[in-house]
């Protein structure tokens, strides 16, 4: 069977996580019991589409987690359930950037609906590895690099996401696009770290460490090998009075 999407579902009750299981037969299913359990999962490299998340659990709230996912995955679809309900609630969900919130007791074709409605607005869809073309392959890969930026992501679980050999992904993604998967990557972090030295809210040795640099040495050697400017000189571009930092 062909799987929708992932969805990553966050709930303190292991029945109802069992039971949104069920209702979403079909998804390819994650679930975590916290919201801290559910940012250890995102921390890593992954596919999911969407996160359904409760709003009152143990440890870290709904809120507070959806907002630790938002600053470091902004386009993650997340919607906020609740059978705490109020409008403030969800006027606080909305404010931190909630795509979607759904009351409980939840109607199941709502909750089908909101799932179906962020996974076709991320365009998180599936892959069949028997039916999908190399060429599309390649695409789901540099959109998997895309999306963890942020985070230690490898050859290998890249290969993973489109069901391939990490040996195999290498040798065909240097055929199509002429560059490695590596070339690839650096590229994507390199393009992202112009955007946040524009933006000029980090100085440099925090941009190295949200891009996951080991330390900000390589970092500013990657950066002037592929633009022939430091950091600092490329930002100076577009702050040429403000000081900021290293």
């Amino acid at each position: 069977m062909t799987m929708k999407g992932k969805v990553l579902i966050v709930d303190d009750d292991s029945e109802f996580r069992s039971e949104l299981r069920d209702l979403l037969m079909g998804y390819d299913v994650t679930e975590a019991s916290s919201g801290e359990e559910a940012l250890q999962i995102l921390k890593r490299a992954n596919e999911i589409g969407v996160v359904l998340m409760d709003v009152q659990m143990p440890g870290a709230s709904g809120i507070e987690t959806l907002m630790r996912i938002k600053k470091t995955d902004p386009n993650l679809h997340i919607i906020i359930a609740t059978g705490y309900s109020s409008k403030d609630v969800a006027i606080e969900a909305l404010k931190a950037h909630a795509d979607d919130f759904l009351e409980k007791p939840m109607d199941p074709q709502e909750i089908i609906d909101a799932v179906e409605d962020a996974l076709g607005r991320a365009d998180y869809g599936a892959t069949d590895p028997e039916t999908v073309d190399i060429n599309a392959k390649i695409k789901k890969v540099k959109n998997f690099v895309e999306r963890n930026c942020f985070k230690k992501t490898s050859l290998s679980d890249a290969a993973r996401s489109v069901f391939l050999s990490p040996k195999y992904l290498s040798r065909i993604f240097k055929d199509r696009t002429k560059q490695s998967f590596s070339q690839f990557k650096i590229g994507i972090k390199i393009g992202k770290a112009k955007e946040l030295l524009q933006k000029n809210v980090y100085n440099v040795d925090r941009i190295s460490e949200k891009l996951g640099y080991e330390n900000t040495e390589s970092f500013i050697r990657q950066f002037k090998k592929l633009t022939k400017k430091t950091p600092t000189e490329f930002r100076k571009k577009f702050h040429p009075k403000k000081k900021t930092g290293r």
